[in-house]
């Protein structure tokens, strides 16, 4: 709530901002765990060491049933926010004038991808480029921004994206990494390709 507040104040801080102090969080979250590292016994930073990945093989059977009752409702709320997502992936001004809540919208939207990074990170432990990823592709593959065709896409792609990268894990590299090391590798491949094609423009 206190990010919040900062970053989505009365000073007019926007996305990037948001993005900027996720990258900088993450570097402090590192530094931290490396700073462990060196300090705690190295069996029991094993133990921290594997939480900090995440794994799709040691998901806890007893958080499944209430993670299917929150992401359930999560889509509820998702598949009402989506004409006025479209209003508001027009610009803040334009959401305005056509006479969208731009400001409730985005933090509803917000609340929802907050709760549902929450319910994948206490299931499997953090995934982080995977969102950014099959986000990016699905607009690419639909060819529109409407979030009634985009999240249902997106959905499909983060399924085989995790079944694909569990594939390689299994055949290529015989369970001797994260999967989550190879979909933060795509991923951070493809964010690059993304600036680049970006700056071209």
């Amino acid at each position: 709530m206190a990010l919040h507040r900062w970053l989505f104040g009365r000073d007019g801080r926007d996305l990037y901002v948001l993005v900027l102090a996720g990258v900088v969080f993450g570097t402090l979250f590192g530094s931290l765990s490396s700073l462990a590292q060196r300090l705690i016994n190295p069996n029991d930073f094993v133990v921290l060491q594997d939480s900090l990945f995440a794994s799709f093989n040691q998901v806890d059977p007893g958080l499944l049933a209430f993670s299917a009752v929150v992401v359930a409702a999560m889509a509820v709320w998702t598949a009402r926010l989506s004409a006025r997502l479209d209003v508001v992936a027009l610009g803040r001004d334009t959401a305005l004038n056509l006479g969208v809540n731009h400001a409730s919208v985005v933090n509803q939207a917000l609340v929802v991808v907050a709760v549902m990074v929450s319910v994948a990170t206490a299931l499997v432990g953090p995934v982080t480029f995977l969102g950014l990823l099959v986000a990016n592709l699905a607009r690419q593959l639909t060819g529109t921004f409407r979030h009634r065709t985009v999240v249902p896409a997106a959905t499909l792609l983060s399924v085989i994206v995790l079944v694909g990268g569990q594939a390689v894990l299994e055949r290529v590299f015989g369970m001797n990494t994260a999967l989550s090391v190879i979909i933060n590798f795509a991923g951070g491949a493809y964010f690059i390709a993304l600036l680049i094609r970006e700056s071209r423009r």
